[in-house]
Parts: structure tokens; sequence; C-alpha cells
């Protein structure tokens, strides 16, 4: 099985957030997850929902601050071991193209 989520997490503050962010995609790490940031976020695949969300409150706690706003979106298809990669590939078939207009 392998469960796919979309995890945000920024603290609420001005100016840039890429350095709470950079600490919230390293803590990623820690765990046996594979993951791919965006820049709306980060995608991460792991083997079952308890191994995700212990990646997904690592990445939280990571991120310092007095107000920390985290979003996470889960897909738990659990008949199947299709990959978030596997996915965007079933899309890009569809279209007869890659399901992207960077450098067009």
């Amino acid at each position: 099985m392998t469960v796919i989520g979309f995890l945000s997490v920024s603290p609420v503050q001005e100016g840039s957030l890429s350095s709470e962010v950079a600490k919230a995609v390293a803590a990623l790490d820690d765990f046996e997850v594979d993951y791919e940031t965006t820049p709306m976020g980060t995608i991460i695949e792991a083997a079952d929902v308890h191994e995700l969300l212990s990646a997904v409150g690592a990445a939280h706690e990571a991120v310092d601050g007095d107000r920390v706003s985290t979003f996470l979106k889960i897909d738990d298809k659990r008949t199947s071991t299709e990959s978030a990669a596997a996915k965007v590939e079933s899309v890009a078939d569809e279209l007869g193209r890659e399901p992207s207009s960077a450098g067009e």
C-alpha cells in the first residue's frame, strides 16, 4: 500500500518563509518516506498512514514560531500501491504529453 499526502507547513509571519519551510522539509529525512517539494507544498509518499503522520508531525514541530499553520491532505487508497509518479504518468498518457506548460 502507498499513502500519498500533500503537506504545507509554515509559520504565520511576515517576510520570507523559506528558512522555516526548509526545516520542515529536512525533518522528513528522518522517516522512510519519499517526497517532492513544490512551490505550494510537499508531496509525501509513505508505506502506511502511521509513517506519513509521524513524518508530518516532525515537519510541523521543526518549524519555529509563535504560530504554525499546517495543511495536510491524505490519499489512502487501500487497494492500490500506485505511486504519485504513476498517477502523474496516467494523466500524461491521457493528455499525450507531460502535464506541464513549463518551458513552453
